[in-house]
């Protein structure tokens, strides 16, 4: 017999079995009370709905949001040329598209990890969905004559998405840990690359099906308020800190000021930080410029014309897209797997297979630019290695800081991770591009081949940016084991008290 915690009886539970809560505490089976009565139809919806609360599951709901999360951004990607066709605008103004997507983004993060760390998460979690969700539907009504107001809505889009980008990681980091977690951990930023990709071939789709672009902004919502619903129901949250510290709470919460001093004086934080920086600053120009310059390369090579039409091709949208979903699920794959064997070897191992996978993902992205004219299937081959390499170290950079961080700092720690990455990469790595590319192509005579080479000048910077991430990740395996050490002796330390009943609802 189980037993709700307003004393109703389940049906179909043994007496031998244990008695389960809706606020998650356990005890030992009960026997028959006469006191007790049946369950009501609500009651019984709720405990359903307790058992399908596995931290599976919730890893699971999380990964789909997180994936929605990136299928959202990158699907103005995916229609860039009619977006650009349909304003008026050039290279820089629609990079600026992405550019304050990001800045919103990132001065949002910090607010969302400080309200993370002390408030109910999923309800953080959920609210922000479905703010961007509602935001992206209502701009795809927006005129021609109005890119401000467009440009204005991809900045309130990036304010929904901050808050579950900043919180999410941490509700995962409290429900696994060891292997586990970097396996969980893993599955969860897979939906970056697979988001991403998701994203173009979204845009691209919807597009050609609808015949119009703005139908391209009318999916994603729908399936956002579909994860936002999945998240009240069915994710816990968790007391922070409870995988580490076997059901336990650290008795003391720190002052945000103190948090973000001892940040700031953790060297492996500071070091994988700046590496992400590296990473967002070429995903990020990537992610917007790399489909329009392969259609510029094909234009120069003859197998394509420029476009003329209201609706503009989307085969090289829908193949880097794919080739995203298919980079991305490898390069999580082998960089858990490469991890967990490296880890058997050296203890520094989680940022020492970040530092190789960088330094090798430039070699193959500089060589993008020199077989592009000659190639477009060269490019690909160039691509397909270079991003696989590139998104190795997404999941292995979260475990690093849930090693390095303790868990009632962790959504800080995330949330400031992201606002100095994008701050330092992808906030202004689309606009700089596109202005590089301006710049470039005034100072010449405009033709399809200068068009094309002055994009493909203004990406060679991305290479050069991949090396110093991987710089510093090398200097973050100087100081990981220390930084970890430091960590564990300080939960250690902390005197606990017994975990608290928490409500799920």
């Amino acid at each position: 017999m189980c037993v709700e915690s307003d004393g109703c009886e389940i049906e179909g539970c043994s007496s031998s079995e244990e008695v389960r809560t809706l606020s998650g505490s356990m005890s030992p089976g009960l026997k028959s009370n006469p006191d007790l009565h049946p369950c009501k139809p609500g009651h019984k919806v709720r405990a359903a709905l307790l058992r399908c609360r596995s931290p599976a599951a919730a890893a699971g709901i999380l990964s789909f949001g997180n994936v929605l999360n990136y299928m959202d951004r990158y699907t103005v990607a995916g229609v860039v040329q009619d977006i650009q066709r349909h304003y008026g605008v050039s290279d820089s103004g629609i990079g600026l598209l992405q550019t304050v997507f990001i800045c919103s983004f990132m001065v949002a993060a910090p607010i969302f990890g400080y309200l993370g760390d002390r408030f109910n998460r999923k309800v953080i979690l959920s609210c922000g969905i479905f703010f961007w969700s509602i935001v992206t539907l209502l701009s795809s009504f927006i005129g021609k004559e109005y890119y401000w107001l467009f440009v204005l809505s991809r900045g309130l889009v990036g304010i929904g998405e901050s808050s579950y980008s900043s919180i999410s990681p941490t509700i995962i980091g409290d429900l696994f840990t060891n292997n586990s977690r970097t396996m969980m951990l893993s599955v969860f930023y897979l939906a970056i690359p697979l988001g991403s990709g998701l994203g173009y071939i979204l845009g691209a789709s919807a597009k050609v099906a609808a015949g119009d672009w703005h139908w391209a902004l009318r999916v994603s919502p729908l399936l956002g308020m579909t994860a936002g619903t999945l998240i009240l129901l069915f994710v816990p949250d968790p007391k922070r800190g409870s995988a580490d510290q076997m059901g336990g709470r650290i008795r003391t919460r720190t002052s945000w000021l103190c948090d973000m001093k001892a940040l700031a004086k953790n060297r492996s934080y500071v070091f994988s930080s700046l590496a992400s920086a590296a990473v967002s600053f070429a995903t990020g120009a990537f992610g917007m410029w790399i489909p329009l310059y392969l259609v510029r390369a094909q234009i120069v090579q003859k197998t394509a014309e420029a476009c003329t039409k209201e609706i503009c091709s989307s085969t090289d949208s829908l193949i880097f897209g794919a080739i995203t979903c298919v980079t991305g699920l490898l390069g999580v794959v082998i960089g858990a797997a490469t991890t967990r064997l490296c880890r058997q070897k050296t203890e520094r191992a989680d940022p020492l297979v970040c530092a190789v996978s960088m330094l090798g993902s430039a070699i193959f992205i500089c060589l993008i630019f020199v077989v592009a004219k000659k190639s477009i299937v060269g490019a690909y081959v160039c691509i397909f290695i270079g991003e696989t390499l590139l998104f190795l170290n997404w999941a292995i950079t979260a475990d690093i800081l849930m090693f390095v961080v303790i868990p009632t700092r962790r959504a800080t720690a995330v949330a400031f991770q992201s606002f100095t990455s994008h701050l330092l990469g992808d906030a202004g790595s689309p606009y700089l591009i596109g202005l590089i590319s301006d710049a470039l192509q005034q100072s010449y005579t405009t033709s399809a081949l200068w068009r094309f080479l002055s994009l493909g000048y203004a990406l060679m910077l991305c290479p050069f940016i991949i090396v110093l991430g991987g710089m510093f990740f090398l200097a973050t395996a100087l100081f990981f084991l220390d930084d970890r050490d430091k960590a564990e002796e300080h939960v250690l330390k902390n005197d606990f008290l017994p975990a608290e009943d928490e409500g799920l609802f």
